[in-house]
């Protein structure tokens, strides 16, 4: 299936590693150029090296900084588009709230969260979308962990700021129909990522086993008895983000393997 990628500008937050990562690789598959923003010089490094290997160096571009900075996210994206033209598709995979029991929140670890996740996907969103409006076209790929549709007692300022992005998520999406934008998110479950192992120490803590044995129970919960890969996530961002998606925009899907068999 054609998706009508060749050449386009997709630019992704958190593409150094993980999901971001794998969405780099699909959208470079299907002849896009990819822009990749990280906090992390160096894993934006090692993922430019391992793009490389399959990839051509003149489409992909990569910018170091911290979204959690309005400005820095502006600074990020003038780069990417002085690099590689105007964006096309945003896909926001950046930032992750931290894992922590209930017994050990403090009001700064609510503060943290939002700005680790909610306010580093809207500092891209807001000047990515104003610029998309102004030409008419461009879609929008938000990476929502599937906490903020299922509380979870050990991830409940992350929870909040992933129902915050469906909420913004949305509203956007009925706001920028008219100039042609669309909007969509997907909501992975547990998925096999560096930031797996976080969330297994945590619930560790709170359950008083081992995070081996914490991972174990949670995979024999999901009815496809197995987790998602980075990969499967990537091509649902993928195919949301191509024209073959035309008139798909306001969603959050799940993908969490039918372990929340939720209809919305």
């Amino acid at each position: 299936m054609d998706l009508n990628l060749n050449d386009k500008h997709i630019l992704i937050t958190g593409g150094s590693k993980g999901i971001g990562l794998a969405c780099a690789q699909a959208f470079l598959a299907e002849g896009a150029k990819v822009s990749l923003v990280s906090r992390d010089p160096a894993n934006l490094a090692a993922a430019r090296q391992t793009l490389e290997k399959d990839f051509a160096s003149d489409r992909i571009f990569t910018c170091a900084g911290d979204l959690r900075d309005a400005q820095a996210a502006v600074s990020a994206l003038n780069a990417a588009e002085a690099a590689l033209g105007a964006v096309d598709v945003l896909v926001n995979s950046a930032g992750a709230a931290k894992r922590t029991p209930a017994a050990e929140l403090t009001p700064q670890a609510w503060a943290d969260a939002m700005q680790a996740k909610y306010f580093s996907y809207i500092h891209m969103i807001d000047p990515v979308i104003k610029r998309m409006a102004a030409r008419g076209q461009g879609s929008v790929v938000n990476v929502v962990g599937n906490g903020g549709k299922v509380a979870s007692p050990i991830h409940i300022p992350g929870g909040a700021a992933n129902a915050a992005l469906m909420l913004a998520s949305a509203g956007l999406a009925v706001a920028y129909a008219p100039q042609g934008i669309r909007v969509n998110a997907v909501n992975p479950g547990l998925t096999y990522t560096d930031r797996l192992q976080e969330g297994l120490a945590a619930d560790a803590r709170v359950q008083g086993i081992s995070p081996e044995q914490v991972l174990h129970n949670a995979v024999a919960r999901i009815p496809l008895g197995r987790m998602a890969s980075p990969e499967e996530v990537a091509n649902a961002v993928v195919f949301l983000a191509s024209s073959k998606a035309s008139y798909i925009t306001g969603i959050s899907m799940s993908m969490d393997g039918a372990l929340n068999p939720i209809v919305v």
